[in-house]
């Protein structure tokens, strides 16, 4: 594949996708795009992100249940459903992840400074994942819209995770895009100081 092909896959003929063929997905191309996502770069390598892969009917009538009621099609339509979450204890898997930081340094802030920084980079690790499905020629359709409190109860209880975004995973059907919308042009968006 040249540059211009690679190019094509990732940005210029990818799109949001809102409905999705049957096809499935295995659990070996679902591994494929952790194992890519998770080489890209977060401050100090503290990779606070965590995926929940739902593919069971329950696990998927759960979520829509949580979802605005203009996403529920969305989310029935595809065939995997990523809850892209963080861990808010992300920093006990600093000694491993990245031996160089003090760790209690990290535990003494304040768990409201720890939560938006895990929060912000694995929002920065969710485009990491849409560019690793697309990589692996799976079709993404981000979605924002859902009650992240009902999601967090429903299959975070307990436990340390928290939800921020669902991305849908699936091969997409083509013929249900949308024209693409407009983009803002470089002298609109950017400034070279």
């Amino acid at each position: 594949m040249d540059l211009a092909d690679f190019e094509n896959q990732l940005f210029i003929e990818a799109r949001t996708h809102r409905a999705f063929s049957d096809q499935k997905i295995d659990e070996a191309t679902l591994r494929h795009v952790y194992e890519l996502a998770k080489l890209a770069p977060t401050a100090n390598n503290y990779c606070p992100m965590r995926l929940s892969f739902v593919k069971s009917k329950e696990a998927k009538s759960k979520l829509m249940e949580v979802a605005a009621e203009g996403n529920r099609h969305k989310i029935s339509s595809s065939p995997v459903t990523v809850i892209v979450a963080y861990d808010v204890s992300f920093f006990k898997h600093i000694p491993v992840l990245a031996p160089h930081i003090d760790v209690s340094k990290v535990e003494a802030q304040s768990k409201e400074d720890r939560d938006k920084v895990a929060r912000e980079l694995s929002w920065l690790q969710a485009g990491y994942v849409i560019m690793a499905a697309r990589t692996v020629g799976l079709d993404c359709g981000p979605i924002n819209g859902f009650n992240n409190l009902l999601a967090d109860d429903a299959f975070y209880k307990n436990t340390d995770w928290r939800s921020i975004m669902l991305l849908n995973l699936g091969y997409g059907q083509h013929d249900q895009l949308r024209p693409r919308a407009k983009r803002l042009d470089f002298t609109d968006a950017c400034e070279v100081i």
